[in-house]
């Protein structure tokens, strides 16, 4: 559908320009003479974008605007005006107004600013939605799970620091759920309403994640050909979540710093300060005392960092936990694999219990799926586990990464009757990457090598 303008202005001719250009430009467009008539079309009609003069008879520009945002906060408003002033200017603004124009209009400047505001607003229609399925689907009460007095101690925390936007430090091993702790904090206060939005900083280089984390401008560096909100931008008043916070680099580590003290920040390439309004969850499965003492992570930042923290306990030390998490992982699971295993014998469960899971909840519940797309009735039985699996039986022995990869895809294809398709799924590769490594590591049904 071609986006819908609104042009509110008494100067016919200015209005008729306005509206012939857009038209041309491919959208729609309604014009009103005066704020009057401009809020009977806005509230008939709901336009993508409004450009309103301020002076006019009977309801100005300002006026109309806060009406307009009474109906629509999202409402995206662009005013015009012949009769510039500084308290105009910053009244408009703090109204709500997107953008400000002074009359004569540089045209192409308001195009380029009606493109902004719609992509804005396109932008903030798919947060919203984004952020109702995910609140909706998400509650603390289902994906948190345990009993344990250390899980007990995390929840006191998580209802503390949800009604208040307080720095978080979430520490502890790979697999322990320190994602799903900060989504707790999240949905469980005052920003549920706003975006979580998640950075891995191991996951992209140094250069693009500062791009990744501040946007930057069009024309800032080699292929930026449009402007772009990172991600301290986009979540907006919610959560900015920076997993494995320990591998950011010095460079930003400072940049980061200063956006915690003086709580704004720059695009790159960028010439003004963005207001940071959002809470920051920062969280490593690292010892970030440890690496500040070792002069690898700065000890200002460590602080601002760790104003709470959070301490997750390996999976080992809350054992107890383990047949909730069992239950939990069960309902997930055969909604997901269309299975129906929702028993566990006594040998299967004290197996659970005896292992240590350096992997943590995260290596149970991938145990668990292993275990479910294995059996053949509703009982999941001891054989079904894939633990323990051999690989480790000489602990003398040390082999490489390679070798442990090829005896364990040969364990799993003869545990499950080299079915390659299921056998992939357990692993978690496609298809014809598990062909690939069976022809490279020269397996076969019959023995180890062809």
């Amino acid at each position: 559908m071609k986006p819908k303008l609104l042009i509110i202005d008494d100067d016919d001719s200015i209005r008729q320009t306005l509206t012939n250009y857009f038209k041309k430009l491919g959208y729609e467009v309604l014009s009103a003479r005066d704020g009057k008539e401009g809020l009977e079309i806005f509230e008939a009609g709901l336009p993508d974008l409004i450009i309103s003069d301020i002076r006019m008879p009977g309801l100005s520009g300002i006026e109309f605007l806060q009406k307009a945002k009474e109906t629509d906060p999202h409402a995206k408003i662009i005013l015009i005006t012949a009769h510039d002033d500084y308290k105009t200017t910053i009244e408009a603004m703090q109204k709500g107004a997107y953008d400000y124009f002074e009359k004569p209009l540089d045209i192409e400047k308001l195009k380029i600013a009606v493109e902004r505001a719609l992509e804005s607003k396109q932008l903030s229609e798919r947060i919203g939605s984004m952020i109702e399925k995910e609140a909706e689907e998400f509650k603390p009460e289902k994906r948190l799970i345990g009993k344990s007095s250390s899980m007990k101690e995390i929840y006191k925390i998580i209802g503390q620091v949800s009604t208040n936007r307080v720095t978080v430090l979430i520490q502890g091993e790979s697999g322990t759920g320190k994602e799903l702790i900060a989504k707790s904090i999240h949905y469980s206060g005052i920003t549920q309403s706003h975006p979580f939005v998640a950075v891995n900083c191991t996951a992209i280089t140094e250069s693009l994640l500062e791009s990744e984390l501040f946007g930057h401008e069009k024309g800032a560096f080699t292929g930026a050909d449009r402007l772009k909100k990172g991600k301290f931008e986009l979540a907006g008043e919610g959560t900015i979540f920076l997993d494995e916070i320990s591998e950011m680099s010095p460079h930003l580590q400072v940049k980061l710093l200063r956006v915690l003290q003086e709580k704004e920040f720059e695009r790159v390439g960028g010439e003004y300060l963005i207001p940071m309004k959002a809470r920051i969850i920062a969280a490593t499965n690292r010892n970030l005392e440890l690496m500040v003492k070792e002069g690898k992570f700065r000890e200002d930042l460590f602080f601002r960092l760790k104003v709470v923290s959070i301490e997750v306990p390996p999976l080992r030390d809350r054992k107890e936990d383990i047949p909730l998490l069992v239950n939990y992982f069960f309902n997930k699971l055969n909604a997901e694999l269309h299975k129906n295993v929702n028993k566990i014998s006594a040998e299967a469960m004290e197996a659970l219990t005896d292992y240590d899971w350096p992997g943590n909840v995260r290596e149970l519940e991938n145990t668990l799926m292993q275990a479910i797309v294995l059996s053949n009735d509703e009982v999941l039985h001891k054989e079904n586990l894939l633990i323990k699996t051999g690989i480790y039986e000489n602990p003398n022995k040390l082999v490489s990464l390679k070798e442990m990869e090829k005896k364990h895809i040969k364990f799993i294809l003869d545990r499950t009757g080299w079915d390659k398709p299921k056998a992939a799924e357990i692993l978690g590769i496609s298809l014809p990457t598990l062909y690939s490594k069976i022809e490279n590591y020269g397996l076969n049904e019959n023995g180890g090598k062809n």
